[in-house]
């Protein structure tokens, strides 16, 4: 089995109005986290049992903020430390305003070979809206920029369901993507999440949130336009043109290990899963000390089988009944059996793989669907 190892850079310029991951606006300690990190790398290089590495993700945070010293150092505690496979895929999270030319070329030297580039709009006023800190024409600078220097694996992150927003803008920004020629995006519906600018906006009715007919009609738009421009969507979230999937996303949905280095991050090693401590100062504090600060969980037969069922459910390879019966026995196949027949007119069985996969009226109450086949 193959892992992955994510880098969480925990900084940003700014707060988007929406989001509610860990992260600082100061860069005092950066220094020290990239230290820290290193620290780390080596520390937990057994975590993975030296598993082939097939995949190294930089998010955060904001990793475009970091120095090229800082990228190469971080990469080189990695390479002397595991085992890479020979096609490893290096991602970066990167904003638009952070790419210019010189930061593009640093990013290939140290041999990232994929960008996730986070637009999330083409459309000025979203943009503002979101408190982003780049323009749409600096996304489209930032990847004319990225194919000019030789980058041929770019994604893109797009958000809908921004108040105000409606289909005419929706479509524009989509066929300015195709005009775009990147070869992955990433969509995500708006969600509204406690302790943002945005649930605070939305709580004082200064903010509307738009219904869940313009959702969908949004959402619709997205999958006629992917599948149109073959793109395919290898999960509910995820549309890639064929051999340009993540690896990194692969991994994640389909249960293999991964190894999260930083605050905040987590790892999942098959049996249990850790998470790091959302603070710059006690991860710092803690690393200084070789105390490292992560809780651990040990997950259990039914939250295995859960999470299996959950994860495989929205993706094009599906929750496979002979997989339950191996991992986790006949009577977990047997209520997943029982329990899906509900939902018929939603989910496909493929016979000869002994699979099932939503269609794609089923996709959008994925998680729905999926709690309805968990073992309680």
């Amino acid at each position: 089995m193959l892992a992955s190892i994510y880098i969480h850079i925990p900084f940003c310029k700014q707060k988007c109005i929406y989001c509610n991951f860990y992260f600082s606006t100061s860069m005092d300690s950066k220094d020290l986290i990239v230290e820290c990190l290193k620290k780390e790398i080596e520390s937990r290089a057994n975590y993975l049992h030296n598993k082939k590495i097939k995949s190294i993700y930089f998010g955060g945070g904001t990793p475009s903020i970091l120095e090229s010293k800082d990228i190469n150092s971080i990469l080189n505690y990695i390479y002397k430390h595991y085992n890479l496979d020979e096609n490893i895929e290096i991602t970066f999270e990167c904003n638009p305003d952070d790419l210019n030319f010189e930061k593009l070329v640093s990013l290939k030297k140290n041999g990232i070979n994929r960008l996730s580039i986070g637009l999330q709009s083409l459309n000025d006023k979203d943009l503002k809206f979101m408190n982003r800190n780049h323009s749409a024409s600096q996304s489209k600078q930032a990847i004319f920029d990225a194919k000019k220097i030789g980058f041929n694996n770019i994604s893109v992150d797009l958000i809908y369901g921004i108040p105000n927003q409606n289909l005419n803008s929706w479509k524009n920004t989509l066929l300015t993507i195709l005009k775009l020629e990147v070869q992955h995006i990433s969509a995500y519906a708006l969600t509204i999440e406690k302790n943002t600018q945005l649930y605070h906006l939305v709580k004082k009715k200064k903010v509307n949130e738009l219904n869940e007919k313009k959702f969908l009609r949004l959402y619709d738009e997205l999958i006629s336009f992917t599948k149109k421009n073959n793109f395919i969507q290898y999960e509910i979230s995820n549309f890639g043109k064929k051999d340009f999937f993540s690896n990194h996303n692969i991994g994640y949905w389909t249960g293999n290990h991964y190894l999260g280095i930083g605050p905040s991050s987590h790892s999942f090693n098959g049996n249990s899963r850790s998470w790091n401590v959302s603070s710059n100062k006690k991860y710092i504090d803690s690393l200084k000390k070789n105390n490292y600060n992560y809780k651990t969980e040990t997950l259990s037969l039914k939250e295995k089988y859960n999470e299996y069922v959950f994860t495989s459910l929205r993706t094009i390879w599906g929750v496979n009944i002979s997989y339950i019966e191996k991992k986790f026995g006949g009577k977990f196949k047997d209520y997943f059996y029982n329990e899906v027949q509900r939902w018929s007119n939603h989910i496909i069985m493929l016979n000869k793989k002994n699979t099932y996969i939503l269609n794609d009226e089923g996709k959008k109450i994925a998680d729905k669907i999926a709690a309805d086949l968990f073992a309680v």
